[in-house]
């Protein structure tokens, strides 16, 4: 497959970015090919435009160059891979504002959508799998972003994977990095029937069993920043 992973990150050499690399070394291993949109890098402009703002009367509306562009590269590749940090339990304004405006009505839904695509977000989150689950928070970026952005726009969902702990230390760090290339070379076994029964099989256990245990240390200092703003792949 041809996969467009989405980089949101500020910083290229963060943990974030560390993630979206090895992911895409992990899809070649697997015999795919990706092309890398770094947003920040590439200067996109989250903001809203009249050019770009959905026309409800109008499933054809053109919109503007810039945003042209960024739906030609969804359109040239089979699979789009959002990978972020993860803050206050959803994306970055950056990717957020990239959805606004180029998942646009009369592209991605309502008169046509992105049927036939498939679709994967990785996020990098600071807090700890119990942490998450205690609120449920988990759940909340799942439907969120799996229902919400993918599966509202006619994507089938390889899942919203989320990595936990970025800020603990370097083996963690490391490890969250070794997660990222299995997603990689596992990237065709995330999609179809089976691959989703067993991604709700591993997703369950972890949040009904949080629920029993007291607040860690971890969790209780993630409580108010949720997600990976300053570490790296070695240092914190």
């Amino acid at each position: 497959m041809n996969v467009l992973v989405v980089l949101a990150h500020p910083r290229r050499e963060s943990l974030t970015g560390a993630v979206a690399d090895t992911f895409a070394a992990g899809l070649a291993e697997a015999g795919h090919r990706s092309e890398l949109a770094d947003l920040h890098a590439e200067g996109f402009d989250p903001c809203m435009t009249p050019a770009d703002e959905p026309d409800w009367d109008d499933g054809d509306k053109r919109y503007s160059v810039a945003v042209l562009a960024e739906q030609e590269r969804i359109a040239r590749n089979d699979a789009v891979a959002l990978v972020f940090p993860v803050w206050w339990w959803s994306v970055p304004a950056l990717l957020k504002g990239w959805i606004d405006r180029v998942w646009n009505n009369g592209w991605a839904y309502g008169k046509r959508n992105l049927a036939g695509k498939k679709g994967v977000l990785i996020g990098v989150a600071a807090g700890s799998v119990e942490s998450y689950a205690r609120r449920r928070y988990d759940e909340a970026v799942r439907i969120q972003l799996d229902v919400g952005v993918l599966e509202f726009c006619g994507l089938e969902s390889g899942g919203t994977h989320i990595l936990f702990g970025s800020l603990d230390d370097d083996a963690t760090r490391a490890a969250l990095i070794r997660q990222a290339g299995d997603l990689g070379r596992g990237f065709a076994g995330l999609f179809g029937e089976a691959s989703v029964a067993a991604r709700l099989e591993l997703q369950r256990p972890s949040a009904r069993q949080a629920s029993a245990s007291p607040p860690s240390a971890n969790a209780r200092a993630s409580a108010g920043g949720n997600s990976e703003n300053c570490s790296t792949p070695t240092t914190r």
